[in-house]
């Protein structure tokens, strides 16, 4: 990690400010209730908070205990269903499928080479149906679709603009 976030985050409360819009605007139309969501990069919690308050049940996973500390105490203070997780994504195997994988602002911070592998370990726990979500360096957007073409399963892209890839398994 090359920025400490784990010393931000241990001095300032809500240091990334609110959720990230396009997500917003994502799970304003999403149809459906009770989904499980993983955030990778979730940090305090930003965007793992919002969509836990949606109803749905989020597992967050982030290098810093810091962050993870603040997630879960704000989870539990409003009593969402929010699991944190510390640990590393270039090593981290989530646990099941999901019916949404959100990374938002986190691959850019990994070399090309590690970054592909991550994101090539993720697409296999996007549920059939499920979406994939992210925000990234708008320079790494076509590197993504790449992988994603090179996986296994059928995807469909959803959007893709400026730093922002949606896509959904079919």
């Amino acid at each position: 990690m090359a920025y400490n976030y784990d010393k931000l985050y241990g001095e300032k409360p809500n240091a990334l400010g609110e959720p990230t819009q396009v997500f917003v605007a994502f799970f304003d139309q999403f149809d459906r209730t009770g989904a499980r969501v993983l955030d990778v990069g979730c940090g305090q919690g930003r965007d793992a908070l919002f969509i836990a308050r949606r109803g749905h049940h989020v597992v967050g996973v982030d290098i810093s205990p810091n962050g993870i500390q603040d997630l879960i105490r704000a989870a539990r203070s409003e009593a969402l269903t929010v699991e944190g997780i510390v640990a590393d994504i270039t090593t981290y195997e989530p646990m099941g499928k999901f019916d949404v994988v959100l990374v938002d602002r986190t691959l850019h911070m990994l070399s090309a080479t590690v970054r592909k592998a991550v994101l090539e370990r993720l697409l296999d726990h996007v549920d059939v149906d499920g979406w994939l979500l992210i925000a990234d360096e708008a320079s790494n957007i076509n590197g993504f679709k790449d992988v994603i073409q090179s996986h296994q399963s059928n995807w469909s892209t959803e959007l893709s603009k400026r730093g922002y890839l949606f896509i959904r398994r079919s």
